[in-house]
């Protein structure tokens, strides 16, 4: 029976999943790594660590599920998108480690830009705001802080790429510098309109054109691994950037439909079909995926922070010690405390885009305890989300009501998807596939492969486990909302 294999760098671990000739997962395997912060608002991997994280837990899944490497018919890689690393091409030698997409080092490099008047340029070409967020201002930070790192690209001695092209070079052993569409979408460097690497932009970020990867399709050929690794060389079929692969396991293949990861942070995507649609609202136009060619658009709106507060409330504050307590102390707070947090660690995201401000917390009392702050911290992932859909409504009218398709870790929590639907008054459907990041990517190479269905027939197998009708009141959603956009006016505010 083929299997893919389906690679999920994400930000905080890597994992291996390995999916049936069913798309069943047959196994898992997961390691974590650590999180750098050399300074306050940066953040960094170790690029070894990325690696040997994804080859040991590749290794790892084929030996648990005692599969045959010649039972693997192809390798699908999705990936945190944005973070940014440069390397030797000699060698393979990072010249830095990478810098992550939550990093906030370039706010100056973008004030700059914008300064200039460039961002309606750049948001024109590439559906992208002059942010920190995003890849290309890395690149120029790199570039002009590494010493020796702008002569050496001006050589062609160096390459750049997002975490997908960084492993595929390794896993190739250096025969592959490639990117798909889905992650050179989100580098600030590319014309999503006319589906290349735009030199205009690339010229005003010193970024010469010779650092920059070939960019295919999120199903197309990506070389070979090398036979060392596995055994034996396995071809790599399928790319796409973390929140376009959920969106493709999700099967969110029609206009107009949506869908919400939560992980780390939490991204909204909707599809827009044929339409790359200008936000009025500053959510971001991007690549939902691209076959034979043909990109899809989608409205983006992306929180920093989702998961990650729940991570705080355990390694920060210390009064959890796994995720799944918070849903029980959620329930046990105080329902007369009406505790906000804005949780802007590292910045706000869409719709406000404000990189300086810092997390907040409003209506603390002398009885607030734990459970009040749990509550606060799964409420302001509703609330984000609220943000995105009032702006994705706003921006275009195919958006209006609908489902929202929900997936990632929190999306387990049956209290935290409860408050999600009744503060945005819409149903939420959860799948019976929770993995859909890797399902999607295991898609794209399966598919590409010949060994998984196309793509009505695979969106026709997505199943629902849990369907999340809203409970609340108008007055109770219209009240908690006020209060939560009051917090954030005060959070920006104060910044």
């Amino acid at each position: 029976m083929p299997h893919i294999l389906a690679i999920d760098q994400g930000t905080t671990s890597s994992r291996a999943i390995l999916f049936d000739a069913r798309m069943q997962v047959t196994a898992t395997a997961q390691k974590e790594f650590p999180q750098l912060f050399p300074a306050p608002g940066r953040v960094e991997h170790d690029p070894a660590d990325l690696w040997s994280s994804v080859a040991g837990t590749a290794r790892a899944v084929i030996e648990k599920a005692g599969v045959d490497t010649a039972d693997i018919a192809a390798i699908g890689i999705t990936n945190q998108r944005e973070t940014t690393l440069i390397w030797d091409r000699e060698t393979g030698q990072p010249i830095h480690n990478a810098i992550v997409w939550q990093d906030r080092r370039t706010a100056p490099i973008c004030q700059q830009m914008k300064d200039a008047g460039l961002e309606p340029m750049i948001t024109h070409r590439t559906g992208l705001l002059l942010d920190p967020y995003f890849s290309g201002t890395k690149v120029k930070w790199l570039l002009d802080n590494v010493e020796g790192a702008r002569a050496r690209a001006g050589r062609g001695e160096l390459m750049f790429g997002t975490v997908d092209c960084f492993l595929i070079w390794k896993l190739t052993g250096g025969r592959v510098h490639a990117t798909d569409a889905t992650n050179a979408a989100r580098t600030l460097l590319y014309n999503i309109r006319d589906g290349r690497w735009d030199p205009e932009i690339c010229h005003h970020l010193g970024v010469p054109l010779s650092l920059l990867p070939e960019v295919r399709d999120c199903a197309a050929g990506y070389g070979v691994t090398r036979a060392d690794l596995f055994g034996r060389e396995i071809p790599i079929l399928g790319v796409a950037g973390d929140q376009q692969a959920a969106t493709v396991g999700q099967a969110c293949f029609a206009p107009g439909m949506m869908k919400s990861t939560y992980g780390t942070g939490c991204f909204a995507l909707l599809n827009t079909g044929d339409t790359l649609v200008e936000s009025r609202n500053r959510l971001l136009g991007t690549i939902a995926y691209q076959l034979d060619g043909k990109p899809t658009y989608a409205l983006e709106g992306s929180i920093f922070v989702a998961g990650a507060v729940v991570q705080w409330l355990r390694d920060g504050l210390k009064i959890i010690r796994e995720a799944k307590e918070t849903q029980p102390l959620a329930e046990a707070a105080d329902p007369a405390q009406d505790v906000i947090l804005v949780p802007a660690f590292v910045g706000l995201g869409a719709p406000y885009w404000k990189p300086d401000c810092r997390g907040a917390v409003f209506g603390l009392t002398r009885n607030s305890g734990p459970a009040e702050l749990a509550r606060a911290a799964l409420e302001s992932v509703g609330f984000q989300t609220r943000d995105l859909l009032e702006a994705m409504r706003a921006d275009w009218q195919g958006a209006a009501g609908g489902v929202l398709r929900v997936d990632g870790g929190m999306s387990a929590s049956d209290w935290a998807m409860q408050f999600l639907s009744d503060i945005i008054g819409a149903p939420v459907d959860r799948p019976q596939v929770l993995e859909t990041t890797a399902l999607g990517a295991a898609w794209l190479a399966g598919m590409k492969a010949g060994v998984y269905p196309s793509r009505g027939e695979f969106a026709a197998t997505w199943a629902l486990q849990h369907r999340f009708e809203p409970q609340m009141g108008e007055d109770l959603r219209a009240a908690k909302y006020d209060h939560w956009k009051r917090a954030v006016a005060a959070t920006i505010g104060v910044a």
